[in-house]
C-alpha cells in the first residue's frame, strides 16, 4: 500500500477552509496518513505554495510549514496542533516563524501542497532549519512520499 495523506477539512484539489488561513483562526488543517513503509524511522512534513505571489506570474515557492522528526508511529496531526510529539521539530517558514502559517494569498487562487515524507532515519536537531535545509538532510533517506493539494482564494 502506498503512503497516503488526507484531511477531513478538505479533499484533494478542494478549497482549504478559511479557519486554516490568515483570514480566520490560522490553524493547521487536520492531517492523517497511512501506508508508511515498515522501515520508516520518522516523518517530515512540508507545506508550501508554488504560486506566490500571483498564480498568473509565480516567482517563488512560499513555505508555510516545516516539521521533521515526527516519530514513525505518528499517523495524524490534529487541527491546530499545538503540541507535537516530543521528538518532533518545527523548522522556519517564510513568515520567519517556527510554526504553521496558513494560506494568505495576495492575489488570485493559489495551490497549497502538504507533502509528507517517510524517512529511514531521524534528522536530528537542525536548529532553525529552513525547507531547503530539511530537504538537504532528507536526501537519500526518503522511503515514500505523499501529498495533498488544497486551494485558497481570499474573498473580495
Amino acid at each position: 500500500m502506498a503512503l497516503q495523506l488526507t484531511s477531513t477539512a478538505f479533499k484533494e484539489g478542494e478549497a482549504i477552509p478559511a479557519r486554516c488561513t490568515c483570514d480566520e483562526e490560522d490553524v493547521s488543517p487536520p492531517l492523517a496518513w497511512s501506508g508508511a513503509p515498515d522501515n520508516t524511522r520518522s516523518f517530515a512534513l512540508i507545506a508550501d505554495d508554488p504560486d506566490a505571489p500571483d498564480p498568473k506570474a509565480p516567482r517563488m515557492v512560499w513555505v508555510h510549514w516545516v516539521v521533521y522528526d515526527l516519530p514513525a508511529n505518528t499517523t495524524s496531526l490534529a487541527e491546530g496542533v499545538r503540541k507535537l510529539p516530543a521528538s518532533a521539530k518545527v523548522g522556519v517558514n517564510d513568515f520567519r516563524k517556527s510554526a504553521y502559517g496558513g494560506p494568505c494569498p495576495p492575489i488570485g487562487k493559489h495551490r497549497y501542497f502538504f507533502k509528507l515524507y517517510a524517512l529511514d532515519t531521524e534528522l536530528g536537531d537542525l536548529g532553525k532549519a529552513t525547507k531547503g535545509q530539511v530537504e538537504k538532510a532528507m536526501a537519500g533517506h526518503v522511503l515514500a512520499e505523499a501529498q495533498l493539494m488544497g486551494t485558497y482564494q481570499r474573498a473580495g
